[in-house]
């Protein structure tokens, strides 16, 4: 039985112009490009030669190198040639983004349409409408949250903490809330959960103050510690909490500290 069946090639061009838009403003906006938008018209045009498949029969390692000949093209166009390692960088996210939209794509095609396919069905138009919102919104809160976790993230370091006869490597989150400093010693202060401590002898209370409480914190010294990227760093105190509420976290570090 040969079934036949309608392909209107300028929607398709149209459809397809549109998701290589989408897809290249969204790696412009998460590498910080700051490309034209003539550019990205332009590299959604390219990308659009891919129809091209349609027409000339290719085995599968002929499309492979065509698919990739186009992306490479795709991304020169749009975000020109600087060196070999912006180009795959810029590659590396086309595709990233492109998994991701295709993701919304096929989430959207099995669980909310009612048909076999998103693309060449009756109600083409709607389908499509409707999936490109889908995939600006999808792409949107993936940018957003990007962008918040890239801050966030930034903020976390490895660190190991030498003390008299142990040592402990730990995740720590620089927080520059985190100003506590010894009003005797001027020694800053990072904050440590106390119930990953193997053992203390001596400690200090050393007087603190917020904007919603002030008491005594309990201190303990070590020799130094170790902060990747950073260094090593003397001279500090050690307080003991029960209050990281940071996933991950075992360690609050001082700002005070990457000033040397």
């Amino acid at each position: 039985m040969v079934i036949k069946m309608k392909v209107y090639l300028d929607l398709v061009f149209i459809t397809n112009f549109i998701f290589d838009f989408i897809l290249l403003l969204g790696t412009s906006i998460i590498l910080k490009r700051n490309i034209k938008i003539y550019r990205i018209i332009l590299g959604g045009l390219i990308g659009s030669l891919t129809l091209l498949i349609l027409f000339i029969p290719m085995n599968s390692i002929s499309l492979i190198i065509y698919k990739l000949f186009i992306s490479i093209l795709l991304s020169i166009v749009t975000f020109g040639y600087k060196n070999l390692r912006f180009t795959l960088t810029n590659l590396y996210y086309i595709y990233l983004v492109s998994i991701i939209m295709g993701g919304i794509v096929y989430f959207y095609d099995n669980q909310v349409s009612n048909n076999n396919g998103l693309v060449f069905i009756n109600s083409f138009k709607y389908n499509i409408l409707l999936g490109i919102i889908l995939i600006i919104i999808g792409l949107r809160t993936f940018l957003k949250n990007i962008k918040k976790l890239r801050t966030n993230y930034n903020k976390y370091l490895k660190i190991t903490i030498y003390f008299d006869d142990y040592e402990l490597s730990l995740n720590a989150f620089l927080d520059t809330g985190n100003k506590l400093i010894d009003p005797y010693t001027f020694k800053p202060i990072i904050l440590l959960d106390e119930n990953i401590i193997k053992y203390y002898n001596n400690y200090v209370l050393v007087p603190y103050k917020t904007c919603n409480e002030d008491g005594l914190l309990k201190c303990i010294k070590a020799k130094k510690i170790y902060i990747d990227g950073i260094g090593i760093r003397k001279n500090f105190l050690v307080g003991l909490t029960t209050s990281i509420n940071i996933d991950g976290i075992n360690c609050i570090l001082n700002e005070k500290l990457l000033e040397g």
